[in-house]
């Protein structure tokens, strides 16, 4: 058997030792706030609890879930990132393929128009005015409208289908009497469930992280996503801080400042457990993904 050169042995060992710390880097938030969720608050302000949970309590997790404003969260969450993934694929996916054909006129100047976009936007105030005109103000469309299309995702699309599609295939369609339709739908679609999986991943991570449109479209609580609750929990969080400083009734202050604290990190795990799980089991799809859009061919 040959022995590899010393060179990539300690090739090899540098890469272990430095993967090995990213790893650390990476995995020690993460048992930090599951354990920091079950840990007594005390023990964590104090900084004694740096790893492994110390004096053990389901607390946070009790009142989280007694809660109902996290319950409707939940579900409003889920409602935003289904609905929302679906009406993304249903725009993005179709306009992708249009724009990588090339006998469709004008298809360039679309592009630019598109890519355009993507460099200089209204702003905040024009969009508020424009979705209040539109009368989606403080309802779910206004969280699903107005980004039903993501120009970057949109171009990896249409790399996808100059690059997967053959030219050949599409030819002998139409020679067969497809129209394009027929061609979409029956054809290209089945051939394109890699680049469906890595948008409707794309898309549903970022409709369950999103927040903000919802703090400025939304103000019927029983609409807030659950980031936007947790959101308030956090803030409300700083605040019993601040007043812990200058309250009167300091005990029961800082009873309420460790509440918060527990609730805090219970709230992180059971926001983030959906995403944790199914990445995993995806994470093939987004490399696919990374790679598809690294050729703009």
């Amino acid at each position: 058997m040959n022995r590899k050169p010393k060179s990539d042995r300690v090739f090899e060992i540098v890469n272990v030792i430095f993967l090995f710390l990213i790893l650390l880097v990476v995995l020690y938030p993460l048992v930090y706030i599951v354990s920091a969720s079950i840990s007594d608050p005390v023990y964590v302000n104090q900084g004694k609890m740096w790893l492994f949970p110390r004096g053990i309590t389901f607390e946070g997790y009790q009142r989280v879930f007694q809660n109902p404003e996290i319950w409707t969260g939940y579900r409003n969450t889920m409602l935003y990132t289904v609905a929302g993934t679906a009406i993304n694929l249903l725009f993005t996916i179709p306009g992708a393929y249009a724009l990588s054909r090339k006998d469709l006129k004008g298809r360039g100047v679309m592009m630019g128009l598109i890519v355009f976009t993507m460099f200089f936007g209204g702003g905040l105030i024009p969009t508020f005015l424009l979705v209040s005109w539109l009368g989606m103000l403080n309802t779910v469309w206004a969280l699903l409208i107005p980004n039903a299309v993501a120009v970057y995702n949109l171009i990896i699309c249409r790399t996808f289908f100059q690059t997967n599609i053959p030219k050949e295939l599409q030819e002998s369609a139409e020679i067969d009497g497809c129209s394009n339709t027929v061609l979409f739908v029956k054809i290209v679609l089945p051939l394109s469930a890699p680049i469906i999986a890595v948008m409707a991943l794309y898309y549903g991570v970022t409709h369950w992280n999103s927040y903000f449109n919802a703090i400025i479209y939304l103000k019927d609580r029983s609409l807030y996503p659950l980031q936007l609750i947790l959101r308030e929990i956090l803030v409300q969080n700083q605040m019993n801080d601040t007043m812990l400083m200058t309250g009167d009734d300091m005990e029961a202050m800082a009873k309420q400042a460790r509440i918060a604290d527990i609730i805090k990190y219970a709230v992180m795990i059971v926001s983030s457990l959906p995403i944790i799980v199914i990445y995993p089991f995806m994470q093939r799809y987004f490399m696919k993904g990374v790679l598809i859009g690294s050729i703009k061919g």
